[in-house]
């Protein structure tokens, strides 16, 4: 078996594995490049593979670092089973066509406003692509087994990162190799925790925080303070959320605070995510994925207006706090959220909140270093809004979550690999898994290509 690196190597965002096997090849995710311009670049170049060799795709879960080239896999010639969990597959079935509908928006923009250097800017792909993609999509429960090539079977279990997250088990007659995808943590607000799994001649693990422990305090609180500390002055909190996981916890919490009496019951929370609606009905449909009863799952979805229409959407840049403004996307790298921002950065009573990973080139990270501007359509908007991150409502295992789910093994795999996370979290976590546990582990660098080889050979 071969397994090749071609995305999350030294980054967080395109996640892509290739599998080649008895005469087979698949790839394990599927994702967008994001940040830094010379990796969305990768998303425009010709992929390191020939799309209609590829036989299945296996997701691990819907976010667009893990499934967001999908469209374009099928653009360029794919035509095989797309597995995943069967909330995967719903949550997919909302993600990928607002995504196609992104990339035509900012293509328009681009040409009507003239700032691309492409004449005319094109869209990576677009709905039809997104809506062809959704065929593909072959969804199958957690913990049964299934064939996805020849001598080639896999295994979903929960990962506790959002709904229908999976660590991914494959297995062939001679070698198996575990792939932690996105690890949720132990503690979350809203996600049941991650399960563990049986041992692995290798693993392939997640590092977006192998270097950071999470504050350990409980989230709402720390959220609520910004909240009443902002609004206490006046001002707007716009909060970049993915629509999916980080925006259910935040409208738990902010539900919480306004029962508790921590922010004002009349305090105006806006939603602003025509995909809200239809991610509410999911977790509904999935209930056992999650920590929410019913009665609970209701409360979070009340606790916000959804603003769905455009016309609403740019209404609320006209409008004065205090209010609470949660829209993506969660690295402010596209979506409603950067209009919000290009409308209240500038403002000093203005805050905006980060309740995830900013991956480098962001317009998240670039906040959270201090940048006095970031350019939006063209234009260097100034930031002076106080500019907050809630590190412990984060969706991803700090090292030692990662290393206590690790430490669960009973057998060290052959190797570990070391993936889906910048340079210095992911060697910090390799060097705590060896020195930890003692097992061998490996960085693997983009585009690599290592064998696996079975226990038994």
């Amino acid at each position: 078996m071969k397994l090749s690196f071609l995305g999350a190597a030294g980054t967080v965002t395109g996640s892509k594995y290739l599998i080649e096997h008895a005469g087979h090849r698949m790839l394990l995710d599927c994702g967008l490049f994001q940040g830094y311009k010379t990796l969305r670049e990768r998303n425009w170049d010709t992929p390191p593979f020939d799309p209609r060799a590829i036989d299945a795709v296996v997701l691990t879960h819907a976010h667009l670092d893990h499934t967001g080239y999908l469209p374009l896999l099928v653009k360029r010639g794919f035509s095989g089973p797309i597995y995943c969990t069967e909330a995967t597959a719903d949550l997919c079935k909302i993600m990928l066509p607002d995504s196609a509908h992104l990339q035509e928006e900012d293509a328009e923009r681009a040409n009507r406003k003239r700032y691309s250097n492409h004449r005319p800017a094109l869209p990576l792909y677009d709905g039809r692509d997104a809506a062809r993609a959704l065929t593909l999509l072959a969804p199958k429960p957690f913990a049964a087994g299934f064939t996805v090539t020849l001598d080639l079977s896999a295994t979903f279990v929960p990962a506790g990162h959002i709904l229908g997250s999976a660590i991914v088990s494959l297995k062939s007659s001679s070698v198996s190799v575990a792939f932690s995808g996105d690890l949720g943590r132990p503690n979350d607000p809203v996600m049941r925790a991650p399960e563990f799994v049986d041992d692995h001649d290798y693993m392939v693990v997640e590092s977006t925080y192998g270097d950071r422990l999470h504050d350990q305090s409980d989230p709402h609180n720390g959220l609520g303070e910004v909240i009443a500390r902002v609004a206490g002055r006046g001002g707007v909190v716009v909060i970049p959320s993915f629509a999916v996981g980080r925006t259910q916890a935040l409208l738990w919490c902010i539900h919480r605070l306004k029962a508790e009496g921590k922010i004002a019951r009349t305090l105006p929370v806006y939603l602003n995510s025509p995909m809200a609606t239809n991610v509410t009905e999911v977790y509904h449909r999935h209930r056992t994925e999650h920590r929410l009863s019913h009665d609970e799952c209701e409360a979070m979805c009340h606790a916000a207006q959804i603003v769905n229409s455009v016309e609403e959407s740019k209404a609320l840049n006209e409008r004065k706090g205090p209010m609470v403004l949660i829209a993506g996307s969660g690295m402010a790298t596209g979506g409603r959220v950067v209009h919000h921002l290009k409308a209240f950065a500038p403002d000093p009573k203005n805050a905006v909140v980060f309740a995830g990973y900013q991956a480098g080139g962001t317009r998240g990270a670039a906040m959270l270093s201090g940048a006095p501007t970031i350019r939006i359509f063209g234009e260097d908007v100034p930031v002076h809004a106080e500019i907050v991150m809630l590190s412990n409502l984060s969706a991803h295992a700090d090292y030692r979550e990662m290393l206590d789910w690790l430490g669960q093994v009973k057998k060290a795999p052959r190797r570990t690999f070391v993936t889906h996370g910048e340079p210095a979290p992911s060697d910090a976590l390799r060097a705590r898994i060896k020195r930890e546990l003692g097992w061998e582990c490996h960085v693997p660098e983009y585009l690599e290509t290592v064998e696996l080889k079975g226990t038994a050979l």
